[in-house]
């Protein structure tokens, strides 16, 4: 529950510290004081925006800052764990708007967007305007009017969990077959081109091979022709010029036995002949190994061929960007493969999801009937308690053609004042004053099964007679038993059902500018301004005494018995 309120700097109010106890709030004041502006103020922890018109003094920051006490329940307790927070019972909300117009946000000091602002506070304190009742038009809003009924979370979160995850497949189911799609239109192409790079068993190194090879065979008769005519000049006619060498230095060798000097010179002619003989060696063999084979010349010419033809075709400039843009080629043809069997995979995947969402969203329809089975008598009743004794109330669920995020369901709430009359939606049949008187039994109802700490009702008693709103102050007086109620109201019988009553008031400071405060009210205090709002700006004696008397009658009447929800 909401424990203290600190706000400065806002609109007409310098500064105010309120500290808020259990039970149902009264706040009166007069027209003008500035109710609004206190309302205004907390909706600012709810999220509401923020802009420099807020500051009451255009150089100072506005600073709105509400204590709560908090009992944990799992919709707070998710939101902390998605924000990875520590969740703590007393918790501190902070909004600071600067003289720039810039907006702060803080949980227990620590920065927070106002985004998740709104979501911790929203799971604590609920503001009910005077046209709130304008939500009974909107389908979602009945609908989670009966899922709280019903207490169906878990169920309800077990399908939306289903249903979203049935909408990512089909949503990647589509754009999977998009991209094959696309896919197999080159297909194929890509396939022709692998095919034909794959059949030219593609070496690396092969071309720089096969050029060589060419300029060889294609001059091949000329080579062999050369080589032998240099082979055949290490010999004329029947003399070896190698075999010369020899005995020249066998002669050589015998004159150095005498002389040794020419020991060297023997050496020196060996080394020769040595040389001599390997390259007529080689020569006769080179000779012999140089094949004039035109076949063979055909053969790497028209590999050659393909090859260039396959290296301006495919843009490459060697056999291994070939290779590579093969070996390219074949992993985009095996990821059409894997992406058909991704695709088959996603189909199965979404067949058994969208059966179990559609098994799910039966259950929840069953649980949501069943509730509202209950709850159209209990809301009758509640209706019927505040002057509407003729009222029928009956809830409508019914099942729509396609799944959605909350289900298949359709909520319809019926309504009419009299017994005589067709019920049919009741934002249709009721006038402006039982909407209102409507939409307090469905909000009383919804503080209770969702837990709400604090309930705020802003003159929601608007346009109702006198007994009318002495049983709304009856009804908020029971609801301030379960939890804490604020009601800003201009009805003396709704306010003398108060634990707690706040005065606005507004007056003129030092520097002559209208500020706005609020003060609590006892004793006297809090006669004289019922007897106000009985009597008007003229406060007359029978005024106080009524309103003595009706704080007395309300401070000791029974609790009510007629409202059960």
């Amino acid at each position: 529950m909401l424990r203290r309120i600190n706000i400065s700097n806002y609109i007409l109010i310098e500064s105010l510290d309120l500290q808020f106890p259990e039970g149902l709030i009264i706040v009166t004041g007069e027209t003008g004081a500035g109710k609004s502006i206190l309302l205004g103020a907390i909706s600012l922890l709810l999220g509401a925006r923020a802009d420099i018109s807020m500051l009451g003094d255009k150089s100072r920051n506005c600073v709105v800052e509400a204590e709560f006490e908090i009992e944990p329940n799992p919709e707070l307790l998710q939101v902390f764990e998605e924000a990875e927070m520590e969740f703590d019972r007393n918790i501190v909300l902070r909004r600071v708007i600067s003289p720039s117009g810039r907006s702060r946000s803080f949980l227990n000091d620590e920065p927070v967007n106002v985004q998740f602002l709104a979501s911790i506070s929203s799971g604590m304190i609920d503001i009910h305007s005077q046209h709130q009742h304008l939500r009974l038009a909107d389908e979602k809003f009945r609908l989670s009017v009966i899922d709280a009924y019903a207490s169906d979370k878990e169920l309800l979160s077990e399908y939306s969990a289903s249903y979203r995850r049935m909408t990512a497949l089909a949503s990647e189911i589509k754009e999977l077959e998009g991209e094959i799609a696309l896919a197999d239109r080159d297909r194929e192409f890509r396939q022709f081109q692998y095919d034909e790079l794959e059949k030219a068993r593609l070496v690396q190194g092969e071309s720089e091979a096969l050029e060589a090879e060419q300029k060889e065979l294609s001059h091949a008769e000329e080579i062999k022709e050369l080589l032998s005519s240099a082979s055949a000049k290490f010999s004329i006619e029947d003399y070896s010029f190698v075999q010369g060498m020899k005995e020249s230095i066998r002669d050589i060798s015998k004159v150095a036995l005498q002389i040794p000097r020419f020991t060297g010179l023997a050496e020196r002619l060996e080394s020769c002949r040595i040389e001599l003989q390997d390259i007529e060696d080689e020569l006769e063999r080179e000779s012999e190994s140089v094949k004039v084979s035109p076949q063979r010349l055909a053969e790497v010419e028209e590999r050659l061929s393909l090859l260039w033809s396959l290296m301006k075709k495919h843009g490459c400039a060697t056999v291994e960007e070939l290779i590579s843009k093969r070996d390219s080629l074949g992993g985009t043809l095996s990821g059409y493969e894997t992406s058909a069997s991704r695709l088959a995979s996603l189909k199965a995947e979404f067949e058994k999801t969208a059966s179990r969402t559609e098994s799910l969203a039966s259950a929840l329809h069953d649980v949501r009937a069943r509730a509202a089975d209950e709850l159209a008598p209990v809301m009758q009743q509640a209706i019927r308690s505040l002057e509407m004794p003729f009222a029928v109330f009956k809830v409508e669920v019914s099942l729509k053609d396609e799944l959605r995020q909350d289900g298949r369901d359709a909520v319809r709430f019926l309504f009419c004042s009299g017994p005589e009359m067709v019920p049919d939606d009741v934002h249709n049949t009721a006038s402006g004053g039982e909407l209102s008187r409507i939409m307090l039994c469905v909000k009383s109802l919804l503080a209770r099964y969702k837990d709400m700490a604090t309930l705020v009702f802003d003159e929601i008693d608007t346009g109702v007679s006198g007994s009318v709103a002495d049983k709304i102050g009856t009804l908020l007086g029971e609801m301030g038993k379960n939890m804490q109620v604020v009601a800003i109201t201009h009805l003396p019988q709704v306010a003398a059902k108060g634990n707690t009553h706040f005065c606005v008031r507004k007056t003129v400071g030092g520097s002559s500018k209208a500020v706005t405060t609020v003060e609590a009210l006892s004793g006297m205090e809090r006669v004289n301004e019922i007897a106000r709002l009985l009597s008007g700006a003229t406060v007359t004696q029978a005024a106080v005494r009524n309103a003595e008397e009706l704080l007395r009658s309300s401070q000791n009447a029974e609790p009510s018995t007629n409202f059960t929800v």
